[in-house]
């Protein structure tokens, strides 16, 4: 849904502005929902929003930036990851470590806990019915106020969105005494000053009302009017990429706990509970290596580099499936590969379809589809194949992307160079610099 609003600036922030505080009232809202149903909507809002700032915000970046945008890109995917990391940190201290419910026999359920959480690997969901807990007395917890405060930390988003709203003046009671912070032309010439010239003696091309109107424009028939096939390929195979890679960054996060304390490696719990936590470490770290990283390296190279160091750690990871060392290891080491796929994957797709086409709102998608499958098809195979296949899950799933990564590139090498003599509705179109169409009000 968020590629809905891709066509201007001012939709843009619009729903931006309009995420982000549903975001903070979402968190607001979810201590005081006391029916599943109630909290089950309130999720499914905050996943929509979430889903809409993901895709607008890459969207933007792209194309404001361009053949630039990689470096930003990799900034905006370093603050996904240290929000990751950190929001963990804000919630640990209101957690409690006895059960919330007071009633008879609560301290000796209490002291079973341990035992408990050890019953809670996949395999083993039986153990649960030889400890009774509490299911009805009052409820004692302090979590409220972790969701709370997060609310809070949130809030100036949604303001800093709306001040950049009306300093562009597209709030509609607001826009007769501010000045904008940078017109459309300022912003091209310094998002692309080596084009500056170049621009300054461009002839102005007109903008027709219905381009910027119609927001399925990119989805119509019409656009794909001469498109060769290679234009959806680059469009499917980069999908299937972040499908892949997005995905065991979900499975890994999700199970690596569950891995590590089952044998053979049998971890202490306490000890494997660091692991999520030193994976989204490691992707953040990765994340902000990247940046400077990106502004000498190509997209291309970086993706590759990802993908084969995946498949690297994986196929370690499998040899040394009994070394506890290694296991801490290589979950550092696949999450500083897995830290620059997506936005390197993004930054060289767009560059490929010479930023024309939905490549933006079909990797987000794509992406997004996987984290989603990859946990349930893993979590169903741990559950009947056991703790190791875990790895092996990885191993495959990293095989697949390198695959579709090897496509992708044969895709690239056959799509057709811009030319300008294409035409104008056509997506294999080059992107023409002076084409300032998006920031229109």
């Amino acid at each position: 849904l968020g590629g809905v609003f891709k066509r201007t600036l001012a939709q843009s922030l619009l729903a931006l502005f309009a995420s982000s505080l549903a975001i903070s009232l979402v968190f607001a809202i979810i201590p005081l929902c006391h029916n599943v149903v109630v909290l089950a909507v309130v999720m499914a809002v905050a996943g929509l929003a979430m889903g809409c700032i993901d895709t607008i915000s890459n969207m933007q970046l792209v194309k404001i930036y361009q053949k630039d945008s990689a470096i930003f890109l990799q900034a905006l995917h370093f603050f996904v990851g240290f929000g990751a990391l950190l929001s963990p940190l804000i919630a640990d201290p209101f957690l409690s470590d006895t059960n919330c419910i007071l009633a008879n026999g609560t301290a000796n359920a209490s002291s079973n806990l341990p035992h408990i959480r050890k019953s809670l690997v996949p395999h083993h969901p039986g153990n649960l019915s030889h400890y009774d807990l509490p299911m009805k007395g009052m409820v004692v917890t302090r979590v409220s106020y972790a969701f709370w405060i997060m609310a809070l930390i949130n809030l100036p988003v949604p303001i800093a969105v709306f001040f950049l709203l009306y300093k562009e003046r597209m709030v509609p009671c607001f826009n007769g005494s501010s000045h904008p912070l940078l017109s459309a032309d300022e912003l091209a010439l310094e998002t692309r000053p080596g084009d500056k010239d170049e621009l300054s003696t461009a002839a102005p091309r007109p903008h027709t009302a219905a381009a910027h109107e119609d927001l399925f424009s990119c989805c119509q028939s019409k656009n794909f009017r001469g498109a060769s096939y290679t234009y959806f390929a680059v469009h499917v195979t980069g999908a299937l990429v972040l499908f892949m890679t997005d995905g065991i960054v979900g499975e890994y996060s999700g199970f690596v706990y569950s891995y590590a304390v089952e044998e053979p490696l049998s971890v202490v719990h306490k000890v494997a509970g660091y692991l999520p936590s030193l994976f989204w470490g490691f992707i953040t770290l990765g994340r902000l290596i990247s940046i400077p990283v990106s502004y000498r390296m190509k997209p291309a190279t970086m993706v590759f580099i990802n993908v084969v160091g995946v498949l690297i750690t994986f196929l370690l990871l499998l040899i040394f499936s009994s070394s506890v060392v290694f296991l801490f290891v290589g979950t550092a080491s696949l999450g500083l590969f897995l830290s620059s796929t997506f936005p390197s994957m993004l930054a060289y797709t767009e560059d490929i379809l010479q930023y024309k086409g939905c490549a933006t709102t079909v990797l987000v998608t794509g992406a997004g589809i996987g984290e989603m499958v990859l946990q349930l098809l893993v979590g169903s195979i741990i559950h009947d194949r056991g703790s190791y296949s875990f790895l092996v899950c990885g191993m495959i799933f990293g095989c697949l992307a390198f695959t579709f990564y090897a496509l992708l590139v044969f895709f690239h090498r056959m799509y057709p160079k811009p030319s300008p003599e294409l035409d104008e509705a056509s997506p294999d179109k080059a992107a023409v610099p002076e084409d300032t169409g998006q920031y229109q009000r």
